[in-house]
């Protein structure tokens, strides 16, 4: 089964202000970080340099035999467009790299140097998603794909379907399942009835956390939304690698391998075979398993 993960996060060092308030690597212990009011462990505590690299994630997507990744960006871990351009042009068999732009002239920018996506974390937007309307259309015209996190209060949802209605053939991920933890979640999930529109589930062991692996709930979610609008409309995300301070990168996919909710065919589309039509991914590498010590 081809695996691919629809929503990551690499930074070299956390260094942004989201509301005024810091995020901020730590110099004492640089796998956590000062997360606006607190300090929180940021990274898995073996990864002691603070660095979030492409080449540490390329080991664990090895281990876990997970093809390719989609690389978005939050505000949370800073602009991090000159290091994915790099990740971008070392790996582009591995990777998908989003930049992160707020105006035509930084999107025109990113498309010159050859990012196929933009990713925006609206849901720490003040503004209305409907400003940035000239950049969707632009990425329209240019066959860019937009990743897109919403609020949980849903209250863009109505500016979501403007951006579809003005932009019928932008392509739209919709992150976070649908934030599927709160009320209301499934108006999100109902985005992707426009054809264009998908949703991915990156942070979806984080929002059931308290539940833990194998995350029942999470699984029964997933069998929701697609009986709601169809296994082929969505995508496997891990969030990493916030998600595997609590677990190993291959557990956030493998409950849903071992879940008998699925089919193999909806288990093959929502792992992989979805992101790969949806992104444009070419051949993925053969990553045989390797057996543990423990075993």
């Amino acid at each position: 089964m081809e695996i691919i993960d629809a929503h990551s996060h690499l930074w070299l060092r956390q260094d942004a202000v989201v509301n005024g308030k810091p995020v901020r690597t730590l110099e004492g212990n640089a796998s956590r970080s000062f997360f606006l009011e607190e300090e929180r462990q940021m990274l898995p505590p073996f990864m002691i340099d603070g660095r979030n690299t492409a080449e540490v994630f390329l080991s664990n997507m090895d281990y876990a035999q997970v093809g390719a990744a989609v690389v978005v960006q939050e505000y949370i871990d800073g602009n991090q467009n000159e290091y994915l351009h790099e990740i971008q042009q070392r790996y582009p068999q591995r990777f998908f790299c989003m930049g992160m732009a707020h105006s035509m002239e930084e999107v025109e920018a990113l498309h010159g140097q050859g990012f196929r996506g933009i990713a925006i974390p609206g849901h720490r937007l003040d503004s209305p998603l409907t400003d940035m309307l000239p950049m969707f259309r632009f990425m329209e015209a240019h066959g860019m794909i937009l990743s897109l996190c919403l609020h949980e209060d849903n209250h863009q949802l109505a500016e979501v379907e403007e951006i579809v209605r003005q932009c019928p053939e932008l392509k739209i991920a919709i992150g976070h399942f649908g934030m599927v933890t709160t009320e209301g979640w499934m108006e999100q999930i109902r985005l992707a009835r426009h054809k264009n529109v998908m949703v991915e589930s990156g942070g979806i062991t984080w929002l059931f956390n308290a539940e833990f692996y194998p995350f029942p709930s999470a699984v029964k979610a997933i069998r929701q939304a697609a009986d709601e609008v169809g296994m082929e409309k969505l995508m496997w995300g891990s969030d990493y690698p916030r998600t595997i301070t609590a677990i190993t990168y291959r557990m956030s996919y493998d409950f849903i391998v071992k879940s008998d909710e699925f089919t193999d065919e909806e288990k093959a589309m929502f792992l992989g075979g979805n992101a790969r039509k949806f992104y444009g991914f070419g051949e993925l590498p053969v990553l045989p398993y390797i057996k543990n010590m423990s075993e």
